[in-house]
């Protein structure tokens, strides 16, 4: 969908919103407050993926907008971006109770969603933050921590993979790295 207008991108994304906002593939909807779709830029450069909501991101029915969010907020602008230019989703779309990782039987369910959004929003980046995230667009079984930082292809797509937000806030010392990949992902931009 990469040639659609704006407004073509923005319709088949509110089309695919309104299909998850009533889904019962997997039992996560039984605890949710709200579907976290996703938001931002139906045409930007860069997509963003993290790995689930969390309890915040489930009220507000955004992702995002918690501790991490601020953070990923401040890391955005370390690369040049601002929210509003870049499209953000999780893997999942629903939070797993007690902020539990993701099932596979879970991820498969939502996967359709996710490609979804990568087919509209027809990223050049994808920005993929943390394990499950990384794993699933790359479809690899390597870990974060080997490949944070490298710039990967997959199909058309080129990936960066990253820590996410969450793992700095717990662990300063990925701090430095992580705003260091943001700068490089600035870098990458230009």
């Amino acid at each position: 969908m990469s040639d659609a207008t704006r407004e073509e991108k923005a319709a088949a994304l509110e089309a695919l919103r309104t299909q998850a906002a009533t889904c019962r593939k997997c039992e996560l909807c039984e605890g949710r407050t709200n579907v976290v779709f996703g938001d931002g830029s139906p045409d930007a450069r860069v997509l963003i993926v993290g790995e689930a909501p969390g309890k915040n991101e489930d009220l507000q029915g955004r992702p995002f907008v918690g501790a991490a969010g601020k953070y990923l907020d401040e890391l955005l602008s370390i690369a040049g971006l601002a929210r509003e230019d870049v499209f953000i989703a999780n893997v999942l779309k629903c939070r797993p109770p007690g902020n539990r990782n993701p099932r596979p039987e879970e991820i498969k369910a939502c996967a359709d969603y996710l490609r979804g959004q990568t087919r509209v929003v027809s990223p050049e980046y994808i920005v993929t933050l943390g394990n499950f995230a990384t794993k699933f667009i790359l479809r690899t079984e390597c870990g974060i921590t080997r490949l944070r930082g490298r710039l990967q292809q997959a199909g058309r797509f080129k990936v960066f993979p990253v820590f996410h937000p969450a793992a700095a806030i717990y662990d300063q010392a990925k701090r430095p790295v992580l705003e260091d990949d943001f700068a490089r992902l600035g870098e990458l931009l230009a």
